[in-house]
């Protein structure tokens, strides 16, 4: 019996002792990336955005861009802003319950809710209609935003989409236990914050894999945010929830009129390039699908140019995408980053690969 209490006394102690060290974590990651936008009350989230206001004789529509899982606005802030600068006003923000927008009072569950707090957010700040720019979980959004609010999309442009079912709907299993009651708040308080900044710079690594992550990009995109318990079970519901979503979703995209570019790599090892990003152009009348060999799944970094061309395309400009992918694959076709330490992922529905 005294050896059972003994052993109970060091599990609560160990519980305590991780659920201090995250709180701790949290308080230094904040202090380290604080907010760098304002605030706008949304249907009850607070919502942190960067507004770039539209400069005289703007040569490009206004830009909505939509960040994807684990990441916060500056993930396309950084790369795409300087290359926009000055020729179109640019909206950037964080996803509900990402960075430091709020999740709001339940109304923040899936991409086609999140839509409609972009929409919303349009309407405070005066945006009529604008291109939108979606990166991987950010797809979905996109997509959604297109279907459900075609009055405010110029066009849409999908940079490693997350959008359609893929078999079997598996995803990490950290996700799918942080969504658990009572024993996923556990994990998210104890767990994720050291587990999270040991794995962050392997993962970092795959997530750009085969390109070169940029030096200090953790850092500079400010990722660790996402290790904050909140940040990360919001970011969970996100990506568990993700398959069920498009399974109803993805039937009604061919409802979607705006004109459509889809930037993918066919090293992508994230998402399966070949269901999401295929299934995109398949799926929405005249979309053109940008498909650039040994690029992985951050397009937005190591292909920046092309990802700015996309949105002048779609937003009416006569713009050579397939010649702008050649100069891309020249630049990065003997990048092997992160060779024996990143699996390929295995595609399950290969048939669908664009030759």
């Amino acid at each position: 019996m005294n050896l059972i209490y003994a052993v109970l006394a060091f599990l609560m102690a160990l519980v305590f002792s991780l659920v201090g060290v995250t709180r701790v974590g949290s308080w230094l990651i904040e202090r380290r990336n604080p907010p760098i936008g304002e605030f706008a009350d949304i249907n009850g989230a607070r919502i942190h955005y960067v507004h770039v206001p539209a400069p005289a004789n703007a040569e490009l529509p206004p830009i909505v861009f939509i960040h994807g899982a684990s990441a916060n606005l500056r993930d396309q802030m950084l790369p795409l802003r300087p290359l926009l600068q000055g020729r179109a006003e640019m909206l950037f923000f964080d996803r509900p319950g990402h960075g430091w927008s709020g999740r709001g009072p339940g109304n923040n569950e899936d991409p086609s809710a999140q839509a409609n707090t972009i929409a919303a957010l349009m309407d405070r700040l005066g945006m009529k209609k604008a291109v939108i720019v979606g990166h991987s979980f950010g797809g979905a959004v996109t997509s959604a935003f297109g279907r459900e609010h075609p009055d405010k999309t110029l066009g849409l442009v999908f940079v490693s989409p997350a959008t359609h079912p893929w078999p079997g709907g598996a995803t990490s299993w950290y996700y799918n236990l942080t969504t658990m009651p009572v024993v996923g708040w556990l994990f998210s308080e104890t767990l994720t914050y050291p587990a999270g900044t040991l794995q962050m710079a392997d993962a970092t690594t795959c997530v750009f894999a085969p390109n070169k992550a940029p030096d200090n990009y953790v850092g500079e995109a400010s990722i660790a945010l996402v290790l904050r318990p909140k940040a990360f079970r919001a970011n969970a519901t996100d990506v568990a929830g993700l398959y069920r979503y498009a399974l109803d979703a993805s039937p009604h995209y061919r409802e979607i009129k705006a004109p459509t570019i889809v930037i993918s790599g066919d090293r992508d090892k994230v998402v399966y390039a070949t269901i999401h990003s295929v299934g995109l152009v398949r799926d929405i009348p005249g979309a053109e699908l940008v498909w650039v060999h040994n690029l992985g799944h951050k397009p937005d970094w190591i292909a920046s140019d092309l990802v700015v061309g996309a949105i002048g395309k779609a937003a009416g400009k006569d713009i050579d995408l397939q010649a702008m992918a050649k100069t891309v694959e020249a630049r990065i076709a003997n990048d092997a980053f992160g060779a024996g330490k990143c699996a390929d992922l295995k595609v399950p529905a290969a048939e669908l690969a664009p030759t």
